[in-house]
C-alpha cells in the first residue's frame, strides 16, 4: 500500500493521547483499532508513535484480509442523546445533588461528565 493511502486510512481513526496518573506518563490509543499501545513522557512523541502504530495495524489487517473496524471519523450523526441505566439509589443521589446545585438532572449530569 502506498504511504499516502495508508496515512489517509489512518486519519479516519481518532487518536487519543492522555496523561495517565497511574502510569505517570502519556498513553496513546486509537479505539476501536487498537487500545493503549504506546507511552512516554513526551506527548508529541507518543502521538507520532501512535500514528505509526495505527498505520502498521491497518497494513497488517489488510495484508491478512481482515476488515478494518468502523472508522471513528465516519460517525457523523450523533444525536446528543444516550440512555444510561443506574441503580435507583444512585438516581436518587444524582437528583438530590442536582437540586442542591439548583440544576436539572440533565444539566448536572452534563456538567459532571464534562469534568470527567
Amino acid at each position: 500500500m502506498k504511504p499516502n493511502e495508508l496515512k489517509a486510512k489512518s486519519a479516519r481513526y481518532t487518536k487519543l493521547v492522555e496523561w495517565s496518573k497511574e502510569d505517570g506518563c502519556f498513553v496513546g490509543s486509537a479505539p476501536p483499532i487498537i487500545g493503549p499501545c504506546c507511552h512516554g513522557d513526551d506527548e508529541a512523541k507518543v502521538y507520532a508513535d501512535l500514528c505509526r502504530i495505527v498505520e502498521e495495524w491497518i497494513e497488517l489487517l489488510e495484508t491478512d484480509g481482515k476488515p478494518l473496524p468502523e472508522a471513528t471519523s465516519d460517525r457523523r450523526n450523533y444525536s446528543g442523546k444516550f440512555v444510561l441505566r443506574v441503580e435507583p439509589t444512585m438516581h436518587r443521589r444524582l437528583v438530590l445533588k442536582a437540586l442542591a446545585e439548583g440544576e436539572s438532572l440533565n444539566s448536572y449530569c452534563v456538567k459532571t461528565l464534562a469534568k470527567a
